[in-house]
């Protein structure tokens, strides 16, 4: 598609957008057409034109509050036929349209700040990028997860074909691999913001950037390649169908059409910013920019516009100013220019720049291989700005702003950078400048006159001016005095065998006859009730002889711990008393080395109702999480890591431990994952136990998110662990969360869980697990 040799010349111009177009995405209806976003608010579906080379505006859909600045389609779906549009905007929110209905279908709010990336994935998911530095994953109307570890704006975002791996690039430079929900590598490179992504295959994928370059990289994360050819920053990339070739727009007024690794082809255009481009299916490119106007450009000479349309674009762009700042043509001295007779000389290379100064008025020229001729390309005029004033993307802390004002405390104090959008409040603005530097708050009236004053009052206009509000850069100084507000200065053991809730008596048989599914969903929470009480207290008295003395426990408290593992094991009818609660409390909080007996009295004694109920209690639950998350540690003792897990399962017998363990979910499952990279399988099978568990709740009250953070943990703990009894454990977590539920079903298909389990289908013995693995997949 790429590649007839041919070079690409002006289709057509489309006129609709009042204001800059930053996103364009091919369409999968109508067929051959694609839709824009604008900052003017909207977004416009285009079909081609069957009469002429064009194309027409199908609808003109609204639905945000502020810019839009990206776009993606959403594949068809039974209930969706031709697909959805989803659209990003600086409300902070995603709109999702059908492609015959100017309103919104629905609108995803979740986002703290400008939604400026999305990408679509199998299965109905949605990946989202903002400046609010996270990534969110979308599964129809519901936020699924979301990804954190960028520090600052994420300006890309790109699902990957392989399921449950996704790409985001941000403005802290790096671009990060996620798998399942988690950070697997940071890609690092780039020495500027990264602003686009383009997938090749399944395991190369493209970036480019603010430092002017596009990067090819392998998923492993060697970087195969780096281009240079663009002189400013790059905003844009997108590859051509079924092959590796790719364009490139960015702030240097260029489309650029890249082949085999080179820069076959530059179009300069009439504006100084190109912000988006899109490659259709039949290899043409679709472009918008700053001032408003949709291009088209194509190999093929019965789509190429007429030769008055082609005329009228090069008179437009022969008119166009270019401010010398920028940098595009290099440094230039107006003395040192040769006149027109330069341009008879032909270029050496297409997209050859050439200046020439001709009575007083320097133009600017570029070489057409295809047409053998210079092109004028503008006048070269003076400004008074520097690269990003000119460019008007004012990046500050790597978010885009109308204005970025210097303040200088004092003389000799140092300078705050106070970034300004016309559409903010000017007083809250000025409000959160003080709280952040921690300056006096008396200075509001001045901060807040001195932005009305230097911005001249604009506001926000939708009318058809061609203006980018991004365009304009103020460095002005305030004085606010020496003044500074300064806060505060005013008024069980490893060797325990585990027992196997699902077999012993009545267990299940594999017969010949048809199999029923007794795995899933599981309604009870699994617990680890084996234990010889005897060996726990013998040894738990072998080391409190060798206990430092602060530790030590009185005869007195020993006799007490063993009353309190009589009561909760169910040799005694006695109710657990606040003395051996407290004295197990003392045991447990024992050093690293030694505690692990008293955790195992822990871990049996959290079943019985009221020890369950004083641990997991309002008033002392978090200092139980404290406790328990603290054996999680990947360097710690495997003994203690097993029986804080097996403690953290058997929290779920009551009403008290399952609150506590939803309410702490977070914490808890993040420290849990590290337990899956040792070798201990009790530990597998004890992890896996707690994902069961969570499972089991997240059933009864259908929690989607929790659904999604559990099934991204069982996706990365099910490839690693290998013991049968962890791995059916899981499957039986796998079947419980997404029975009854297409939503959990559809995010299962799209974090490829059927391939991690489709290889225990056919396993032998246990036969459970060739079981419940087939039923499973039947719910896939």
């Amino acid at each position: 598609m790429a590649g007839e040799g041919g070079a690409y010349r002006l289709r057509c111009s489309l006129v609709g957008h009042g204001q800059d177009v930053r996103g364009l995405t091919r369409g999968l209806f109508p067929q051959g057409g694609f839709v824009s976003v604008s900052r003017d608010r909207t977004a416009r579906l285009w079909a081609p034109d069957g009469l002429n080379r064009s194309f027409t505006e199908m609808h003109c859909m609204s639905g945000h509050s502020n810019f839009v600045s990206c776009v993606c389609i959403i594949p068809p779906s039974d209930l969706y036929p031709r697909g959805l549009i989803a659209t990003g905007g600086n409300d902070h929110n995603i709109c999702i349209f059908t492609v015959d209905n100017p309103a919104p279908l629905y609108i995803l709010k979740g986002h703290k700040n400008t939604v400026c990336s999305l990408s679509s994935g199998k299965f109905g998911t949605l990946l989202s990028g903002s400046w609010d530095a996270t990534a969110k994953v979308w599964l129809n109307d519901r936020c699924m997860m979301t990804l954190q570890g960028h520090t600052a704006a994420i300006w890309a975002v790109k699902i990957l074909p392989e399921q449950g791996l996704m790409l985001t690039g941000s403005a802290d430079k790096t671009i990060k691999l996620w798998k399942a929900g988690r950070c697997g590598r940071t890609f690092t490179g780039h020495e500027d913001c990264v602003r686009g992504l383009a997938i090749l295959s399944e395991m190369e994928f493209l970036s480019c950037a603010n430092d002017a370059s596009v990067r090819r990289w392998q998923i492993s994360g060697e970087c195969l390649q780096v281009y240079y050819g663009h002189t400013n920053y790059i905003y844009s990339i997108s590859v051509f169908p079924q092959c590796k070739d790719f364009v490139t727009t960015g702030e240097d007024r260029s489309l650029r059409i890249w082949k085999q690794g080179e820069c076959v082809q530059t179009i300069r255009l009439p504006a100084q910013s190109v912000w988006c481009c899109c490659v259709l299916d039949n290899g043409d490119i679709v472009v918008g920019a700053s001032d408003g106007i949709i291009r088209v450009f194509t190999e093929s000479l019965e789509r190429t516009a007429s030769a008055e349309e082609i005329q009228a674009f090069e008179n437009e762009l022969s008119q166009a100013s270019i401010d010398p700042k920028t940098g595009d043509l290099g440094d230039i001295n107006a003395d040192d220019l040769p006149g027109r007779e330069h341009l008879k000389d032909p270029g050496t290379r297409d997209g050859q720049t050439r200046l020439i100064k001709d009575n007083g008025k320097i133009e600017a020229y570029q070489w057409s291989v295809s047409e053998g001729r210079w092109v004028k390309i503008g006048d070269v005029v003076g400004s008074s700005g520097a690269t990003q004033q000119t460019s008007g993307k004012v990046l500050f802390e790597g978010k885009e702003y109308d204005y970025v004002f210097t303040v200088d405390v004092n003389e000799s104090g140092p300078s705050y950078k106070l970034p300004y959008n016309i559409t903010d409040d000017p007083w809250l603005t000025a409000y959160n400048f003080l709280q952040k530097n921690d300056l006096n708050p008396m200075f509001l009236d001045q901060v807040a006159k001195f932005i009305m004053d230097n911005t001249k009052g604009q506001t926000l206009s939708t009318s058809a001016q061609f203006s980018d509000p991004f365009t304009v850069i103020a460095l002005l100084t305030v004085s606010l005095g020496a003044g500074r507000y300064v806060p505060g200065s005013s008024s069980g053991s490893s060797t325990v065998p585990a027992a196997d809730p699902f077999t012993g008596t009545g267990a299940y048989q594999s017969a010949a006859a048809k199999v029923e599914n007794i795995y899933f969903p599981k309604k009870d929470a699994v617990t680890f009730d084996q234990a010889n009480p005897m060996q726990i207290l013998g040894k738990l008295k072998e080391l409190n002889g060798s206990a430092a003395e602060e530790h030590k426990l009185t005869e007195d408290d020993l006799i007490t711990l063993e009353k309190l593992l009589s009561a909760t094991c169910n040799t005694s009818a006695e109710t657990p008393t606040a003395q051996q609660l407290q004295t197990l409390w003392r045991a447990v909080n024992w050093p690293e080395d030694i505690v692990f007996p008293a955790l195992d009295i822990l871990r049996l004694s959290v079943r019985h109702p009221t020890v369950n109920e004083n641990f997991c209690s309002e008033k002392d639950h978090v200092q139980l999480i404290i406790l328990l998350l603290k054996f999680l540690n990947p360097k710690g003792k495997e003994a203690n890591q097993l029986l804080a897990l097996r403690a953290l399962c058997n929290c779920f017998v009551s009403q008290a431990g399952q609150k506590l363990m939803m309410e702490q979910r977070d914490e808890i499952m993040t420290q849990a994952i590290e337990m899956k990279f040792g070798s201990n399988k009790n530990i597998h099978i004890a992890l896996a136990t707690l994902m069961l568990n969570y499972a089991v709740c997240l059933h009864k009250v259908n929690n989607i998110e929790g659904k999604a953070q559990c099934l991204s943990i069982i996706s990365t703990v099910i490839e690693v662990v290998k013991d049968l009894e962890a791995i059916f454990r899981l499957l039986v977590a796998l079947g419980t969360l997404i029975s009854d539920d297409t939503n959990a079903v559809q995010l299962a298909k799209s974090l490829g869980v059927d391939s991690h389990i489709k290889k225990y289908a056919s396993v032998s013995e246990p036969a459970k697990v060739k079981e419940c693995c087939r039923f499973v997949l039947n719910l896939l």
